[in-house]
């Protein structure tokens, strides 16, 4: 972790007391930051969003109702309104700063950190908290400069605590399995969604033809008394049977229909033509949408009754 910071010398303080002051906290293995805004009366705020990303909480502006206090976050803008001159503008716009930006002072901080109560943020809220304590004794952070890593612009960079690096790296994996989750549970909802709708819409179909069947007028009814044979070929003349397998259909149907009713599962008929129980399905569609015959209800056991309309 580093610290940039823009802090005048003490010599310079007096001087400059309308002046504020930015302060970056960077972790060096991920380059997290957590950036710090100091105003010219010494209060300091930190941005909300850079601690609740790291503590694991989805909604930043939620987190701060829920566990902070209303007079210890505001927006940037409510700070920076009695601060004015162009230093001020260029050290915000530097540290990637925006006026709506959600800040907490060190009061807010505490209670932020404390709210979550995640085990694997322990380590992380360890470290905030001796950030906080170490601000507020000295107004400043620093670390142990770390060998060998590249220093970032106006800054030193410093060895980030290993238990840190590990509640990072788990809070990171916990996220990406999280994301997963969902992505794979709104797959599945998707999924029995369109099975609804195919439900749904092939019962609507059965019930218009069952509606269309019922309301035909009787006359188109062939004479009674007809054989089974005599049935089939009364259907062939009037092009009712269009297709090869609607007549075996109508063929297994007809001799029961010549009786008075048939009584028949889309299995049965299945079992007994070697076709699909979708294209049995679709047959019996067909023979009731022509007036072939008419479904009057099901059987004790739930098999469809057809019966000559």
């Amino acid at each position: 972790m580093y610290e940039q910071s823009n802090t005048p010398p003490p010599d310079q303080s007096a001087a400059q007391q309308d002046a504020i002051d930015v302060n970056d906290f960077v972790f060096a293995a991920t380059g997290a930051r957590l950036r710090r805004l100091t105003l010219p009366d010494r209060e300091h705020w930190f941005v909300a969003a850079d601690v609740a990303t790291q503590l694991g909480y989805a909604n930043t502006r939620q987190a701060l109702l829920a566990h902070v206090p209303a007079n210890c976050h505001t927006a940037l803008s409510d700070l920076a309104r009695s601060v004015y001159g162009a230093d001020a503008s260029r050290k915000i716009a530097v540290h990637g700063l925006k006026k709506s930006m959600r800040m907490v002072n060190l009061k807010g901080l505490i209670s932020l950190v404390n709210g979550c109560s995640k085990p694997e943020c322990a380590p992380f809220k360890a470290w905030v908290d001796e950030v906080i304590q170490s601000v507020q004794r000295q107004g400043s952070y620093s670390l142990e400069p770390a060998a060998g890593q590249p220093a970032p612009v106006g800054g030193t960079a410093y060895v980030m605590p290993e238990q840190v690096v590990e509640a990072i790296v788990r809070l990171e994996e916990r996220n990406l399995y999280a994301d997963e989750m969902l992505a794979a549970a709104a797959g599945e909802r998707n999924d029995l969604l369109r099975q609804i709708t195919d439900s749904q819409n092939r019962m609507a179909d059965a019930l218009r033809d069952i509606a269309e069947a019922l309301r035909r007028p009787s006359h188109s009814a062939p004479a009674p008394g007809l054989t089974a044979q005599q049935l089939l070929d009364t259907w062939k003349k009037r092009h009712l049977l269009v297709t090869d397998d609607v007549h075996t259909v109508a063929a297994v149907l007809a001799p029961a229909l010549a009786r008075g009713e048939a009584r028949y599962h889309v299995e049965e008929i299945a079992a007994r033509t070697g076709m699909s129980q979708d294209r049995v399905h679709d047959c019996l569609r067909m023979l009731l949408k022509r007036g072939c015959m008419r479904q009057t209800g099901c059987s004790a056991d739930g098999a469809p009754v057809y019966v000559l309309p």
